[in-house]
């Protein structure tokens, strides 16, 4: 959403389809059992849970500097290319571990050993799952394009905006964090 309306709905799908790759990937990882790693390893998964949440802060102080006001001797921050979105996306989303949760504890409950090879019905739901989520996010990406595209008209409001992204990120971050606090 963030992306689709700093950069346009092109922007947006191409974040979309980043995370859409993102849960592909785990999707065939989950298949094969390496993201069985992350439910016996809880070092494995803190730490990926905690790489995830510094780059989400690292993503809100990015968006902080997009958030100052405009002077004659600050440049506004370039939007990222296509490549660069992508990895961005990617990234976010393969240091998701819920992720790789979800595909190991949620999906199993809808296989059935009876109908044939575990590995390709996990492919198949989790590929499913992938899509519809893709979908989805087209969707947003689309709405957001057009909501952006209002913004640019509106220059106070994609200050406003690049705020709140800024203190959404940066309330994920600090959510991960203190939920692993508590944890332990």
């Amino acid at each position: 959403m963030a992306r689709s309306i700093s950069q346009g709905h092109k922007a947006g799908v191409i974040a979309a389809t980043g995370m859409a790759i993102g849960s592909f990937i785990y999707v065939i990882a989950s298949a094969f059992g390496l993201a069985a790693l992350f439910l016996y390893s809880t070092w494995a998964y803190t730490s990926v849970k905690l790489f995830g949440a510094a780059y989400l802060v690292y993503l809100a102080t990015q968006y902080i500097r997009l958030a100052k006001p405009a002077t004659e001797h600050t440049t506004e921050l370039k939007g990222l290319n296509n490549k660069a979105i992508f990895k961005q996306s990617l990234v976010v989303e393969l240091t998701n571990p819920k992720t790789a949760l979800f595909f190991i504890a949620f999906l199993p409950l809808f296989v059935d050993p009876e109908h044939g090879n575990v590995r390709l019905q996990l492919i198949i739901l989790g590929v499913i799952y992938a899509v519809i989520g893709l979908l989805c996010d087209l969707c947003v990406a689309t709405l957001s394009g057009k909501i952006g595209a209002w913004m640019n008209t509106h220059p106070k409001s994609q200050q406003w905006q690049n705020r709140l992204s800024a203190l959404l990120l940066f309330a994920l971050g600090g959510f991960i964090v203190f939920d692993e606090i508590m944890m332990h």
